[in-house]
Parts: structure tokens; C-alpha cells; sequence
């Protein structure tokens, strides 16, 4: 299982490549960022890219309804180009409150939506030719969108539900996870795509798992500041739906806590559930959060002896 942290793409560009430099520095090789309210995720990681040409580098995620395919396949291929070939595109659908609240689009049929968007937008990525009239999503190209000589990027899906998995194992290379447990990436997420990507004749798709991630004496202590800092994912059906299949009601459920030698055990467990790479997100005190750092490093480490 390959490690990875989140990267801080919000304030200034000068201040976000020098947290991408020290994380590299400090040992990692893939970084994940979100676009949510702050920047331009894509943009930002042209350019972090640019520099620090040795990173993985991966959107977690680009929610897809306020992009067309077009655009967002032309945007993915540049950035693949203007850092040597280490993007993950991660895209996902959001969330009603979002689309529909925040954008004025609408969220019905959102399985619909993404298996429409993912026929256009994987040939695209490719460089290849797109001829699609579906009930929401029309993209015809007739060349190669971007970037002529790219290899396409890894385009992951954000994929908690059966559906969802199925559209992820048929159309990309994997799924990343949020709020999902150990538990549930063993009985439910890595079986069900697993199994789509073998129907659809591709090999064993990637299943990139995200969660907080505190290394800690004080484990009550430390569940109440995840709980707090999280309580908006218990309310968001997608995500809830995920932390009553682990059998918990809230967002500590499903997190790694506990001292140095819980959390390496709870990331080997991970690892034998079947996820290829875990991304922390350091949470708690700052000393939470640098222990944090520290364990997924020594089990990067380990894993790279091994």
C-alpha cells in the first residue's frame, strides 16, 4: 500500500509550493488536494508540478457538474504535460446541497450523470475522438483535446455506492475514498470494483483511501476533536451511508487513532483489505499531527524494505 498525504492548496501560490517542497522533502511522493472553496486545484498543481517535477500529484476531487467533459479533459491533459506525466485526475459528483444550492444545477439521475460524463470524458483524456448525446451530457470532439503528445492522466472516481463502483471499475483506474473504514474498503468497496473492472476487462483498479489520521495518548481526547472537525460528513448521505457500514455514527469511527504501534496496525490492516494507497489527513493538535506525519513515513519506509 503506497502512502501519500493532502497538500494545502489555499493562500498564496508562494506558500503552498513551499508545504509541497517540505513534504517532499520530509519523504513523501504523492500529494492529494481538493477543490472546494480555495483555488484552482488543477491550476495550483500545474505549477507545484512544474517545480517539483518528482511528485504524484492528484485532485481529490474536481466535482464534475460545473465542468464540461471538454473542458475538463483540455484542463487535465496541460496539466499532465506541465509536470512530466503525475497526474490523478480524481472527479466526483459532490452533493445535492452543492450542485443544487450553491450551483443551480440539478441533481437528478446522479448515477445517470457520472456514467455519461465518464463516456465522454475517458476517450477524451486518451486523445482520442468523443461522440456523445446522452440525456444530460453531449460532448462531440474531433481531434485530440490539449496536449497532442500526453499519455492520458489516471482517472480515479470518487465511488461509494454499488452503482457508482460499477461506473469506477468499468470506465477508470480505481476509486478514491473518504470517510470509509477499514471494514467497509474489505467487504464492500475493493469485492465490488474489483469485480466490475474484471467484467469490463481491465486489470485490478486502484482504491486510494483518505481519512483522518491522529497519532495519540489520548484517544477520547482526539475523537472529540475529529468528530468536531468532521461532524459536517455525518450529515452528508453518501458519507453516512459509509459510517453506518463500518457500524459507527461518526466521523472517529472510521479514523485511524490511537498510539504509534495502533496506528501501523490499523494501516497494515488496511493494506490486507485491499486498499493500494492511503492518503492521511493529519488531524487534532499539532502534536496529533505530527506524530501522524511521522507513522506514515516509518510505514512507507517499511513498506519499501519489505
Amino acid at each position: 500500500m503506497r502512502i501519500s498525504t493532502g497538500l494545502d492548496v489555499n493562500g498564496s501560490f508562494d506558500v503552498t509550493l513551499e508545504r509541497a517542497r517540505s513534504l517532499r522533502d520530509r519523504g513523501f511522493r504523492s500529494l492529494w488536494s481538493s477543490q472546494i472553496f480555495g483555488p484552482d486545484t488543477l491550476t495550483v498543481l500545474a505549477l507545484v508540478g512544474h517545480e517539483l517535477r518528482d511528485l504524484d500529484l492528484g485532485t481529490a476531487v474536481v466535482p464534475i457538474h460545473p465542468r464540461h467533459p471538454t473542458m475538463l479533459a483540455a484542463q487535465a491533459r496541460t496539466v499532465q504535460d506541465a509536470i512530466g506525466g503525475h497526474l490523478s485526475l480524481g472527479i466526483g459528483l459532490s452533493h445535492q446541497v452543492s450542485v443544487e444550492g450553491m450551483w443551480g444545477i440539478s441533481f437528478d439521475r446522479p448515477a445517470t450523470y457520472m456514467a455519461e460524463y465518464l463516456e465522454a470524458l475517458a476517450p477524451m483524456l486518451r486523445g482520442e475522438k468523443t461522440d456523445v448525446h446522452g440525456e444530460r451530457i453531449t460532448a462531440v470532439t474531433f481531434s485530440a483535446l490539449g496536449p497532442r503528445e500526453v499519455d492520458a492522466p489516471s482517472l480515479l472516481v470518487a465511488a461509494l455506492g454499488p452503482r457508482m463502483l460499477d461506473l469506477a471499475g468499468t470506465w477508470a483506474d480505481g476509486t478514491l475514498l473518504w470517510m470509509t473504514g477499514v471494514k467497509t474498503v474489505k467487504d464492500h468497496i475493493v469485492p465490488r470494483i474489483r469485480e466490475a473492472a474484471a467484467k469490463a476487462g481491465r486489470g485490478d483498479p486502484r482504491v486510494v483511501c483518505s481519512l483522518p489520521i491522529a497519532v495519540t495518548d489520548d484517544v477520547e481526547g482526539a475523537r472529540s476533536r475529529i468528530n468536531a472537525d468532521y461532524a459536517m460528513y455525518a450529515t452528508l448521505p453518501s458519507y453516512a451511508a459509509m459510517l453506518e457500514r463500518e457500524g459507527t455514527g461518526d466521523p472517529a469511527g472510521a479514523s485511524v487513532i490511537g498510539s504509534r504501534e495502533q496506528v501501523l496496525a490499523a494501516l497494515h490492516e488496511l493494506d490486507e483489505a485491499g486498499a493500494t494507497e492511503f492518503s492521511g489527513v493529519p488531524s487534532g493538535t499539532t502534536e496529533e499531527k505530527e506524530g501522524a506525519l511521522e507513522v506514515l513515513l516509518e510505514f512507507q519506509r517499511g513498506s519499501a524494505a519489505a
